[in-house]
């Protein structure tokens, strides 16, 4: 005697070795002997044989209609034998009876198992949701397989246009365009930017890496809402001109400088900041606006500033314009340069001038100084800001040794080309920029810490650089206070402290107190824009360092080491690893043979070629 039994999810056939009631032993077809229950047996059977047996029963479950057996099956719970012999007609033989039960296994959304052989039909609504589910996947399936055939073939599907952000920068894996493209990705090892680069969705290499931070961090856009800058009172008039040192390309103007000569024969130095603070009240929308971007956001080539524009344009330090500013003003001894006293005022002042970098450098530098040459405009003003700035170094424990000087780098991009330029830091326009910037920072942090009025500092301790709403040293800078304070048009974190410091100034409440919870959210809030912002910019600087190395067809160059086989390129800040490197000491300069360049990955391939001296 034979069987027919589940097990497993599955059904079986069996010959009968020992039967003990409530199991049995039995032999399958193969020969393999097991144990089963008594009650996972659905029939028994001696003819035909077991091969045959299963064979035409599974032919005659793939001849079942199963729509009509769904609507011949009975409301209510049934056994699958009842509901066979419905179907057929007649009492089923057992190969009836066993196509019948696989057809109603095989068939979950008509028939929902209740137990050993017994089903219950779907309700006609639980069908019809069931039945379009599944046609929609087995849709999507055969969507899916079209996007991955184009996809391999390097085409991109015209769904994929309106999607190619989220596809790119924030994947969902549940979505059919996403796991089309990861099985591509599988089938062609490249990564989904190099494989859709590859199809023609990514123009830019550029406008990848733009378009993802811009994803991330500006859902919305970069655009501005209109938006009306407040008026505000008339102030003082200063009497002196300022003047302002920038690069070429700077628009939000925070600082300026001036230099008046006593009747004691001492002299005055001004710092000016820029006041937008004057013009923008806390939860205005301008505010709001600040404060969701927390700084410009700086890139070779390109910025996205904090404010619009009507506003920097109402607040940045113009030349031909009297414009409102938070002053410092030092009274410095004529022989020794030491600080006698200094003052702050919120004032309006003429800038009569903006000089930059461009023309001044080649101008003002420290052989021309050397040599006196004072043959060009606000020369004897420079010249003393230079001796001063100097003091103030040396005064903060600093030396002014030009040995170990690090080069800054600068970026000009026009028309796709780039190009990269350095000078070392702290060369005069470098320095007197820096050093009148720490000394205000420094003192309009110790004002705010003498009036007990809160703020938002920079402080160093043990090498470690923190933003604290309590002040502390900035040791690397060898000052007691340092609050930025300086660029209120660039930083929100200037634009909160310049409220502050005016508040002090007109015996007014300060908008943030002691403890402000309100005051702690805008420096975590800062602390990780002000971090991604600045990441982005090395990234982008990174990408413009390989553009430059492409554009110029650069074969080999110079490297230095700085450790095992990490090195910095010559000429550009441009840093990678080089696989072939053999063990050298940091500093060494080698030779290297340049590479495949990946524009996606911002990465280098590099062969060594030697050392410097071996090379020569």
């Amino acid at each position: 005697m034979n069987i027919f039994y589940e097990e497993d999810g599955g059904f079986k056939v069996g010959s009968i070795m020992t039967d003990n009631t409530t199991s049995l032993q039995v032999e399958n077809t193969h020969g393999k002997r097991s144990k089963i229950k008594s009650a996972n047996v659905m029939l028994r059977f001696a003819q035909p044989g077991m091969a045959e047996f299963l064979t035409q029963a599974e032919q005659i479950a793939a001849d079942i209609d199963v729509e009509f057996l769904w609507e011949a099956s009975p409301p209510d719970e049934f056994e699958f034998g009842t509901l066979a012999q419905e179907y057929f007609g007649h009492a089923p033989n057992p190969v009836e009876a066993a196509g019948a039960l696989i057809r109603l296994h095989s068939s979950p959304m008509y028939f929902y198992k209740k137990g050993k052989g017994r089903y219950k039909a779907a309700p006609p609504d639980a069908l019809k949701s069931a039945l379009a589910s599944a046609e929609k996947k087995r849709l999507q399936a055969k969507l899916q397989a079209r996007y991955i055939e184009q996809l391999t073939a390097f085409q991109l599907p015209a769904e994929f246009a309106d999607k190619l952000s989220m596809i790119l920068y924030q994947p969902d894996r549940n979505t059919i365009e996403v796991k089309a493209l990861e099985a591509a990705c599988a089938a062609t090892h490249l990564s989904a930017a190099h494989l859709l680069h590859q199809c023609g969705a990514l123009p830019s290499t550029h406008d990848f890496h733009l378009n993802k931070f811009l994803f991330e961090n500006f859902p919305r856009g970069t655009g501005f809402p209109e938006v009306t800058v407040e008026e505000h009172p008339e102030l003082p008039k200063a009497t002196i001109n300022a003047f302002s040192i920038d690069d070429a390309s700077t628009t939000e103007i925070d600082d300026a400088f001036s230099v008046e000569k006593l009747p004691n024969g001492n002299w005055r130095i001004g710092v000016h900041i820029a006041a937008p603070t004057l013009g923008i009240a806390p939860g205005s929308p301008i505010d709001v606006i600040a404060a969701q971007r927390m700084s410009t956001v700086y890139m070779p080539g390109d910025k996205i500033t904090m404010l619009p524009d009507n506003v920097v344009q109402a607040f940045t330090l113009c030349a031909d314009k009297v414009c409102p500013a938070l002053s410092l003003y030092v009274e410095v001894d004529a022989e020794t340069l030491a600080i006698i006293n200094s003052e702050s005022r919120v004032e309006r002042l003429h800038i009569a001038a903006n000089l930059r970098h461009d023309t001044l450098e080649p101008l003002f530098n420290e052989e021309t100084l050397a040599a006196g040459k004072l043959d060009y405009a606000y020369a004897p003003e420079l010249s003393l800001l230079w001796n001063f700035a100097n003091k103030l170094e040396a005064a903060r424990g600093k030396s002014a040794d030009n040995s170990t000087q690090q080069i800054d780098y600068t970026f000009h991009v026009e028309n796709d080309r780039v190009t990269i330029g350095n000078r070392l830091r702290g060369s005069p326009i470098d320095k007197v920029v820096s050093e009148l910037m720490i000394l205000a920072n420094s003192s309009w942090g110790k004002l705010l810490d003498d009036h007990e009025v809160a703020g938002i500092y920079r402080t160093q301790n043990n090498g470690k650089v923190k933003m604290s709403t309590v002040a502390a040293p900035h040791q690397g800078l060898g000052v007691a206070h340092y609050a930025w304070s300086s660029s209120p048009l660039r930083r929100y974190v200037d634009l909160v402290n310049q409220r502050q410091l005016i508040s002090v100034l007109r015996g007014e409440t300060p908008t943030y107190g002691k403890n402000d919870t309100t005051l702690f959210t805008i420096l975590r809030d800062f602390d990780t824009a002000y971090t991604t912002y600045n990441e982005f910019q090395r990234e982008m600087e990174r990408y413009w360092c390989l553009r430059w190395l492409l554009q110029e067809n650069v074969k080999q160059v110079s490297a230095t080491v700085l450790r095992e086989n990490l090195v910095k390129l010559a000429d550009i800040p441009l840093v990678g690893r080089i696989s072939s490197l053999p063990e050298t000491p940091p500093n060494t300069k080698v030779i290297l043979e340049m590479g495949d360049i990946d524009l996606l990955d911002l990465n280098f391939e590099a062969r060594f070629v030697g050392a410097m001296q071996e090379a020569a």
